[in-house]
């Protein structure tokens, strides 16, 4: 299990003598993927078993010493979180920098493109241009069965071959991609393919 961040230590009892103490009810909530928990939920990832009244009196006593937060849904379903003082709920300071961060494409480089290092730029940006590919098979389509053309160009026509062209180009960036990090699993790096 992780250590407890300074502002839960400081906190919370040193009781030993209880089946479940408060230290144990903070970690495995902090330890899991998931930011809130029903008692049902925190119960079944406790070792050792213990009851649902122990695992509610635990919670409400971290709730009293201003560790862990509640919201009650409707049907009397209520979830427990920890109450990160730098972060509204249900975020932890790491999820919040998490979606304040950058997208993949903000961050990929030129480099990291043609070295086919930065993996997460290099998939969404197929992935951009994929669904690009769709909406260009769209309106080719709609222009085609509306008989429309624009300007003085077959229209239709243009739609469908960028759309066409888009969709090689977008299928063959994932292949090479997908190419290149097979390489490096399976040779190794080297110069021709730089590592991650």
């Amino acid at each position: 299990m992780s250590s407890l961040p300074e502002w839960i230590d400081e906190r919370i009892d040193r009781n030993l003598d209880n089946t479940l103490t408060q230290a144990h009810v903070v970690e495995t909530m902090l330890d899991a993927d998931r930011p809130f928990f029903s008692i049902r939920q925190l119960q079944a990832r406790i070792k050792p078993d213990v009851s649902t009244a122990t695992v509610r009196n635990r919670l409400n006593e971290l709730q009293a010493i201003d560790i862990v937060a509640t919201e009650t849904y409707p049907e009397s379903i209520t979830l427990y979180y920890i109450n990160h003082p730098e972060a509204e709920w249900p975020l932890s300071p790491t999820g919040k920098r998490q979606l304040a961060s950058d997208s993949p494409l903000d961050r990929l480089s030129t480099r990291g493109f043609l070295t086919m290092r930065d993996t997460a730029g290099i998939r969404t940006l197929a992935l951009a241009g994929l669904q690009l590919t769709l909406l260009l098979l769209a309106l080719g389509a709609v222009l085609t069965i509306a008989g429309l053309d624009i300007g003085s160009t077959t229209s239709d026509v243009v739609f469908w071959g960028t759309a066409f062209d888009l969709l090689a180009i977008s299928l063959g960036i994932l292949v090479i991609e997908r190419l290149v990090r097979w390489l490096r699993q399976r040779v190794g790096s080297s110069d021709l393919i730089p590592g991650m």
